[in-house]
């Protein structure tokens, strides 16, 4: 079957979608059902969708504002891992059941927290959280000491490998799949050592057989609801049979338009398959239009995806997350910010920013954080304590040390070098306040590091030599500073001057009132970029 792709576009009452394409079929080898009597033999849906909204509620408020379809999912890593947060875990799953959502994918961030913890965070969800991949030991075989120490439930209890819905009439199947990585992930991956996700090829048998499953049943549509990232999910979706859409999520793309070995891509035995993924943060969420024949091949298609912030909160709903998180607190005004960057591997203004927050806050003569810590950005306008806990989410409690120039560079060194040959993919160039450092992204180095004085004096660093003997006081938060995030360990907690008991978001919050004036977000070329 041949696809020919026209571009296309319509509008939802509050905003123009981005450019979007339309799938038709110009088959001159077979010609079909729905060619001959489209009105009889067609079946139509749309799938609206979100993946990877990592806890963000003020984007979650305004995707209730937009998010549409006659069937609503999610590719999961909804939640954003931060275990002691227990009230964004329930606001989470409250979005997901305010806004109709059916049914999630089982991302790694939704296994940040133990079992038990994650159990009752679903008692607030009335949709399914699938995972035809993922396997769990039974609580009976496992030593109890460690049940009982590490949170450990049934959660096998709380998953289904598939689940079949009714749309218009018609039987929809729906598959979940986990991220092979999952447990490279995970915040705190001892909570879940008695589980496991298959490798790659056995997760493709898992999906396939679970699709068989769902065909004997008579059920010829069939959605999957992917975590495994959009490489992966091109190649399952060329060595399957049976799957006609992946919802997909885990490495935060933004597929816009349906593209032909992309995105459409065919089934072993020749069948279109849609993929989608919105990007990352509750950013953007999309819908999908598409068109069966009698026989459940995809004989037309529409991704559309809508811009969060374009979207005002759904105020109906705001009672809902003030009860759960707390009515947030008015900080400040944002006068002027500049859009967050997409990679891991540019300076990012928003978190040099935190950076500022953390140095001036906690007395140091550097703030660091790393730049995958942040997940959302400053806007322009008020913004209050909620804004700015979806910008710096986790828990890491904030920590002041001495480290040597010598620990300091060498951390640093490692972390330009590991970012540039994993591809930009972790752990991500580091934001500063203090420092100015310059990186060779072909010879994957650091080249220069400068300190800057509280007078903006910048002082030379000799980064081929650096001093043990020579100490800066650093501020960063918990995590980073002690327990690596693959970086490495700055300073053990023993040898911590202080370790606060807030987070960076509360920090960031007084740093702001401290200041008492419109904010310019414009903390840029601390990171230069040779070659």
């Amino acid at each position: 079957m041949n696809f020919n792709i026209q571009p296309n576009s319509f509008k939802l009452p509050t905003i123009q979608f981005r450019a979007n394409n339309t799938i038709s079929n110009n088959s001159k080898n077979k010609e079909s059902e729905l060619e001959r009597n489209p009105k009889q033999d067609s079946f139509e849906m749309s799938i609206g969708y979100v993946n990877d909204t990592h806890g963000q509620t003020n984007n979650m408020m305004r995707i209730l504002s937009g998010i549409k379809g006659d069937l609503k999912l999610s590719a999961g890593d909804n939640d954003i891992g931060d275990e002691k947060n227990k009230a964004v875990h329930r606001a989470t799953m409250k979005f997901l059941d305010i806004a109709g959502i059916t049914a999630t994918a089982l991302g790694n961030h939704e296994l940040d927290t133990t079992q038990e913890d994650l159990i009752d965070s679903l008692d607030d969800f009335k949709g399914d959280v699938l995972a035809a991949n993922f396997k769990k030991e039974l609580i009976e075989d496992e030593d109890q000491d460690e049940v009982k120490e590490l949170g450990r439930a049934h959660l096998e209890n709380s998953l289904k490998s598939s689940k079949v819905v009714e749309v218009n009439g018609e039987k929809i199947g729906l598959v979940g799949a986990s991220p092979i990585d999952m447990f490279d992930r995970l915040t705190h991956p001892n909570y879940h050592t008695d589980c496991t996700v298959d490798a790659l090829e056995d997760s493709i048998d898992d999906i396939q057989d679970e699709v068989d499953k769902l065909r004997e049943h008579g059920i010829n549509k069939i959605i999957l609801l992917s975590h495994l990232g959009k490489a992966k999910d091109q190649i399952l979706a060329q060595n399957t049979d049976g799957i006609d859409v992946i919802v997909g999520g885990h490495t935060h793309e933004l597929i816009k338009d349906i593209k032909e070995g992309e995105n459409l891509l065919y089934s072993k035995s020749g069948e279109p398959v849609i993929m989608t993924e919105a990007g990352r943060d509750g950013s953007y969420f999309g819908k999908l239009n598409v068109t069966f024949d009698k026989d459940g091949v995809i004989t037309k298609a529409q991704n559309n995806l809508g811009e969060t912030r374009l979207f005002h909160k759904n105020m109906i709903n705001q009672y809902v997350f003030d009860e759960i998180m707390g009515k947030p607190e008015k900080v400040g005004f944002i006068k002027q910010a500049p859009p967050p960057p997409t990679t891991l591997i540019e300076e990012n203004p928003h978190a040099n920013f935190v950076c500022d927050a953390m140095k001036e806050e906690m007395g140091a003569d550097i703030g660091v954080w790393n730049n995958g810590g942040i997940r959302n950005f400053f806007h322009e306008g008020v913004i209050d304590s909620r804004d700015i806990k979806d910008i710096a989410p986790f828990f890491d409690r904030m920590s002041l040390a001495e480290v040597s120039e010598k620990t300091l560079v060498d951390m640093f060194k490692a972390t330009v070098k590991t970012t540039y040959t994993s591809h930009g993919n972790k752990p991500g160039l580091i934001a500063v306040s203090g420092l100015n450092y310059t990186v060779s992204p072909k010879k994957a180095e650091l080249t220069a590091m400068n300190f800057v004085d509280k007078n903006g004096k910048e002082i030379p660093i000799d980064i081929n030599n650096p001093r043990a003997d020579k100490m800066y006081k650093v501020a960063t938060d918990e995590f980073m500073m002690s327990a690596g995030a693959d970086y490495a360990v700055l300073a053990p907690h023993d040898k911590c001057l202080e370790i606060r008991p807030y987070d960076k978001d509360v920090l960031t919050c007084e740093y702001i009132k401290h200041l008492d004036k419109p904010i310019v977000i414009n903390q840029t070329g601390r990171i230069k970029f040779e070659d």
